[in-house]
């Protein structure tokens, strides 16, 4: 699979929450995990997370939103139950991301809503746990990158095999290149 993805919260005061979370990511194929501000009884983590996610996968400890920094060209996409969040089921996953999920007793804070490329909710009816948000946040990436065959429309499994990636024709091309291909070709038919 093309592009990276990390995973992380902010203002965590649950250690068995990321640890599983954690711990999850790792199952997933995460490329990094994070957590903004306070993580209370990092301690505790090895208690759920018995994959050593935390030996397996580099952590970001950043201190607040503004201390945040990923790779150029990483999204950040905020998990947050708004008005105006796209519901996870519509939601493109960007190939670049990082994942940031709200506060167990609250939401993301105003200052990291503000630095969000995307904002996405799960359509449940009430908030659920901070670990499963993330995994269904992660399977619903690895489903929407089209890494398995589409689901039949009866029940039962697939009988499509999973798409081979195709490559064609680059679908654009940079204006200097284009030039320089018209200027030799002026010069080869002698114009």
């Amino acid at each position: 699979m093309r592009g990276y993805f990390g995973i992380g919260a902010e203002e965590i005061s649950k250690a068995m929450n990321v640890a599983a979370l954690m711990r999850t990511a790792h199952a997933f194929g995460a490329s990094f995990v994070f957590s903004i501000g306070s993580v209370r009884a990092g301690h505790e983590w090895g208690r759920v997370d018995t994959s050593d996610a935390t030996g397996s996968l580099p952590y970001y400890p950043f201190d607040d939103p503004d201390a945040v920094m990923f790779p150029k060209g990483c999204e950040l996409v905020g998990v947050e139950i708004t008005d105006e969040a796209v519901p996870l089921p519509s939601f493109h996953h960007p190939r670049r991301a990082a994942y940031v999920m709200g506060r167990e007793r609250g939401a993301l804070s105003p200052e990291l809503l503000s630095r969000c490329d995307h904002v996405v909710r799960i359509p449940s009816r009430f908030s659920i746990n901070l670990a499963i948000a993330g995994a269904m946040v992660m399977y619903d990436r690895m489903l929407c990158m089209g890494l398995f065959a589409p689901r039949p429309h009866r029940p039962g499994g697939p009988v499509e095999p999973v798409p081979m990636p195709q490559f064609g024709p680059p679908l654009w091309e940079k204006k200097e290149r284009k030039r320089k291909a018209r200027a030799t070709a002026a010069v080869r038919d002698g114009l």
